[in-house]
């Protein structure tokens, strides 16, 4: 089916028909700055915000504001902990559509990203462009108060907040707070006893998924814990610590005189 295309705005239109109407339409919709088109007046006002600077749309929860008010819907759900996008291959649900739609390549299988770099590849353009990252050495992302820096977005804005304080998820049951995400999910199994994640090998159940990932090495017979000393592997860090202590002692212990 042929299509046509407005080169301004890049919307595609069924007919030469449509097209003609629709450039009459966004005519008087073009922003003066970048000379871009949009098809209503609401549109053209939130892009102009990109060009002053403006954010209008204030966080009723913390002190942060955006341009748009889409946006804004979606980080207050990082305070309600609003979760309106269900999976429905396993009921996981999420704060918005886009990370819905990455976790479906689970079920899938599907990893359309691949690295330059290497044969890896991954659900996700984000994490792809943070791999990356380790064959580069880039760590783009400075901290203004310690000098250190990140390759990834998510632990840079996760270590800032220990400088400013800032712990936005929390507990709808007993009001604790936390800096990451993943820790209050861990703390709210304490109040719901849920086990979601399930061993795909046998019928254990955990509050965790880090649990459940050591827990599957049981099955897998995966020993990632390795002694560079003498070779042998370990299921688990507290068996490979406590092996590794014990070299730490035979070298330090004093030579028997004969």
């Amino acid at each position: 089916v042929k299509s046509f295309s407005h080169a301004k705005c890049g919307k595609t239109l069924s007919s030469k028909r449509n097209l003609l109407r629709h450039v009459q339409e966004v005519k008087s919709f073009h922003c003066s700055e970048c000379d871009k088109y949009f098809s209503t007046k609401g549109s053209l006002d939130a892009h102009k915000r990109i060009h002053t600077g403006e954010r209008p749309y204030k966080c009723p929860y913390c002190k942060k504001s955006y341009n748009h008010g889409s946006v804004l819907k979606k980080h207050v759900r990082v305070h309600t902990n609003e979760r309106p996008y269900q999976c429905s291959e396993c009921g996981k649900t999420f704060t918005n559509s886009g990370t819905l739609n990455s976790h479906k390549r689970i079920h899938s299988d599907e990893k359309p990203y691949q690295c330059r770099h290497c044969e890896k590849r991954f659900r996700q353009i984000s994490n792809l462009i943070c791999h990356e990252r380790i064959h580069t050495g880039e760590k783009p992302y400075l901290c203004s108060h310690c000098g250190k820096s990140f390759s990834d977005p998510t632990h840079f804005r996760e270590h800032q907040r220990i400088h400013t304080g800032e712990k936005p998820y929390h507990c709808s049951v007993c009001e604790k707070r936390f800096r990451k995400y993943v820790n209050l999910q861990r703390h709210t199994t304490i109040h719901t006893r849920e086990r979601p994640f399930k061993c795909s090998q046998c019928d254990k159940t955990f509050a965790r998924s880090d649990v459940l990932k050591v827990h599957e090495r049981v099955h897998s017979g995966e020993k990632p814990y390795h002694c560079s000393i003498c070779g042998e592997r370990f299921t688990y860090l507290g068996s490979f610590q406590t092996h590794q202590n014990k070299h730490a002692k035979e070298q330090t212990a004093p030579e028997s005189s004969e």
